[in-house]
């Protein structure tokens, strides 16, 4: 099953499968836990399951659905209320699992602020309450609805149920003329244990936890019973507003409080990741004394102008994360590690383990991520788990902190067998045997086989033909996978020539059994060779005698070039859509064909930055053949792409400086027609076409979003000053940029020049 392959080792076809799986597992999850108040899932096992998806998808952006679980918030609401469309829409929260995703976060709301790590930055730290989303829509200090989250966009009319909840006032005083309070509906733990207890006595549902018989019971139909319930409501945050609450969140939740909302006592103000995890710590430690269920911390950024100009995510805010308790923690056995090949000739290590249930899910294997991580080493050369290493036959911990794959935490040395010795790291490619060799920098043993190695050829095809790259309709990962198997696909090139090699074939095919005969007299080898090549030879006779091997595998390698559609699960009309769709994919956009190549460290978003620059295939090869040297202006020029630094770089023209691989490459493009892409339509703006660089300190904006804006006026940014710089944008501080901004005679302008120059475009 796919939901037992980890996301490292899916192929395209199996990844394809496990999200439409994830979709419906998570599609009812949503369903149970929003709707039916009844949620069969635990958190851990949401959270792990929800992550799996973000993972393949990460691997697989071309794979992603449109009921993608990530692009979901809440579930539908359900048929027996009415809808309110909510003013601001009520998003979720991404999750934080360990201190490095809180320092992580602290870095990223940072680096896009511009702020230097040791500027200040305050944050909100309160408790997540494992309730029921609730928005309060008041006006003229009047309650006017009440609505559940629903999906996000369209909750459910739960007014009068709200109505009956003590801590939810009628009328407020002092309050904006337009309110919305959100907050989270939820019951004490004392409170639930009597409601349970009475349930019980009138013969009544028992429910499962605080949190079901909360949701349950703001969710009833008949508000009399809703008003039985002894249900409790913090307020949090806010949605439509006439007029701002305070310019801080800690400040805004003070003015909540003295409207008379109920607000959690343990919200506090922190500054940076140290005083955030030690508060977590705190709460933490309280969590059983509570006497109402958190599942863990919530961390916003305090100042509401950052909050604004940090924005949202498609479904999550940038400015705000949930960090939720640490996940189960079990006990296993190590049978085994296995290595794995991945298409960047990665060999990956992972633990296979006596199957164990953690959080919730039966795990049988753990990432090990490389030789250092099974040393006890981290990237850098220091120790982790005080320095243990990792042996076949160790007694292991693993916990699942809602990662894809399980990792080990822990290594129990009482119980290592006498006889265990320490993980040899191959330094032979288990597919192809060739060298495995590691970089200097680099925590990953690498195959040098390339195309040679079967584990990376078929997952360089299956590359070629997703659906950012090429997207051949009626080839994907398992038609990849066949056609290797066959001898008719080995590499791109051979895609666009299998139609001719195919009506080859078959002028081929009335003649392949006398060439057969010419070769071979029947003997016992015949049957032999038919359980080695299995379905490939059914129906076929061979009559086959003792000789050298080399004859045998040219008469097989004959035998599959039989036509395609003779193949099993194929026909005329599947062989004929097939050869069309190809036919179809020969004229295709640039960014598409950087993207398929394969090239290690060039993503989907590098491709298409590389192909605005260059325009043109014959330009883009001249000067990645010029820069071989990596010295030079062909090389600074390519440096120069904003987003694409000499990691990169180094990985553009060391694949056009290979041999065999340029020939490849040469093969490929002469079945193509390339295409420039296509620009976004930038008409009337004042900088379409131009080469803009950014240097010094901007104050009214950071480096990140004046880019992301100049490219979306068409403008080509650059990271460094040449000829072919059209406008330098030059902030305090600017130094050496400038000075050759000068010398060149570009036009230079101050953050108010470009301003005034882009205006409203």
């Amino acid at each position: 099953m796919t939901a037992k392959i980890a996301v490292a080792a899916l192929t395209q076809e199996q990844a394809a499968e496990e999200l439409a799986r994830l979709a419906k597992v998570l599609g009812q999850a949503n369903a149970d836990y929003y709707v039916s108040d009844d949620p069969k899932l635990d958190d851990a096992t949401y959270d792990a399951l929800k992550l799996r998806n973000a993972a393949i998808e990460d691997r697989f952006p071309d794979l992603k659905r449109k009921d993608s679980p990530t692009e979901q918030v809440g579930a539908v609401p359900a048929d027996g209320f009415s809808k309110i469309t909510h003013a601001v829409a009520m998003l979720s929260l991404a999750n934080a699992f360990d201190p490095e995703d809180v320092t992580e976060f602290d870095g990223r709301v940072r680096k896009y602020l511009g702020l230097s790590a040791d500027a200040s930055l305050s944050y909100t730290a309160e408790p997540k309450i494992d309730g029921l989303s609730l928005s309060l829509r008041y006006e003229d200090g009047i309650l006017i609805h009440a609505a559940t989250r629903g999906d996000g966009a369209v909750g459910e009319n739960v007014t009068a149920n709200a109505r009956t909840i003590g801590d939810i006032p009628e009328r407020i005083l002092g309050a904006p003329d337009v309110l919305e309070v959100r907050g989270e509906v939820y019951m004490s733990h004392a409170d639930f244990e009597a409601l349970n207890e009475r349930q019980a006595r009138s013969g009544g549902k028992s429910f499962a936890n605080p949190r079901n018989a909360a949701a349950g019971s703001l969710r009833q139909l008949d508000s009399q019973i809703t008003k039985s319930r002894p249900l409790r409501f913090f307020a949090y945050a806010w949605g439509e507003l006439s007029n701002p609450l305070s310019t801080t969140q800690f400040g805004a939740m003070e003015r909540l409080a003295d409207l008379g909302f109920s607000t959690n006592p343990l919200t506090t103000l922190c500054d940076g990741p140290k005083d955030l995890l030690a508060h977590y710590r705190q709460i933490e430690e309280q969590r059983a004394t509570l006497g109402y269920d958190i599942d863990g911390v919530v961390y916003k950024v305090n100042d509401l102008a950052l909050q604004d100009r940090l924005g949202f995510r498609s479904t999550t805010p940038r400015w705000a994360i949930a960090h939720k308790f640490a996940a189960e923690l079990a006990w296993t056995w190590l049978h085994g590690i296995d290595i794995q090949v991945g298409r960047t000739g990665a060999l990956s290590p992972v633990a296979r383990l006596q199957p164990v249930t953690v959080g919730g899910v039966v795990v049988s294997n753990a990432t090990l991520h490389n030789e250092d991580y099974i040393k006890g080493l981290d990237s850098k050369g220091a120790e982790i788990r005080g320095g243990k290493d990792i042996r076949v036959g160790d007694w292991v911990q693993v916990y699942r902190a809602g990662d894809v794959i399980p990792k080990v935490a822990d290594v129990d040395l009482s119980k290592r067998p006498a006889d265990a010795e320490p993980f040899e790291f191959p330094h032979i490619c288990p597919e192809c045997g060739s060298d495995a060799v590691r970089e200097p920098g680099d925590a990953v043993r690498r195959c040098t086989g390339g195309m040679i190695c079967p584990a990376q050829a078929v997952e360089k095809l299956k590359h070629f033909v997703s659906r950012a790259a090429f997207d051949i309709e009626g080839l994907g990962a398992k038609q990849v996978e066949l056609f290797y198997f066959l001898h008719w696909i080995k590499e791109p090139a051979d895609i666009f020539t299998l139609k001719a090699r195919d009506a080859a074939a078959s002028k081929l095919k009335d003649n392949l059994s006398a060439f057969l005969e010419q070769q071979f007299s029947l003997s016992d080898r015949a049957q032999e060779t038919r359980q080695k090549y299995g379905e490939l030879l059914r129906g076929v006779e061979i009559p086959v005698e003792e000789t050298d091997d080399g004859a045998l595998d040219q008469a097989i390698r004959y035998l599959a070039q039989k036509p395609l559609a003779q193949v099993k699960g194929w026909g005329e009309k599947s062989a004929t859509n097939l050869f069309q769709a190809i036919e179809e994919k020969r004229q295709i956009p640039l960014d598409r064909v950087i993207f398929a190549l394969g090239i290690r460290h060039v993503g989907e978003a590098a491709s298409n930055l590389i192909a605005l620059h260059y325009g043109t295939w014959h330009a883009f090869e001249a000067a990645m053949t010029e820069a071989e040297s990596q010295q030079g202006s062909a090389w600074e020029d390519l440096i120069s792409i904003d987003g694409v630094g000499t990691v990169m770089a180094g990985s553009l023209v060391n694949a056009f400086a290979q041999e065999r691989e340029r020939a490849s490459i040469d093969r490929l493009i002469s079945e193509l027609d390339v295409q420039e892409v296509k620009r976004a339509d930038t008409t009337g703006s004042p900088v379409a076409g131009k080469t803009v660089v950014f240097t010094g300190t901007l104050e009214q904006m950071t480096r990140a979003e004046a880019k992301a804006r100049a490219e979306r006026l068409g403008a080509k940014v650059s990271g460094s000053v040449s000829a072919k710089t059209d406008i330098l944008v030059a902030g305090p501080g600017a130094g050496s940029k400038a000075k050759k901004a000068a010398e060149l005679g570009i036009e230079t302008l101050d953050e108010e020049g470009w301003l005034r120059l882009i205006g409203n475009a």
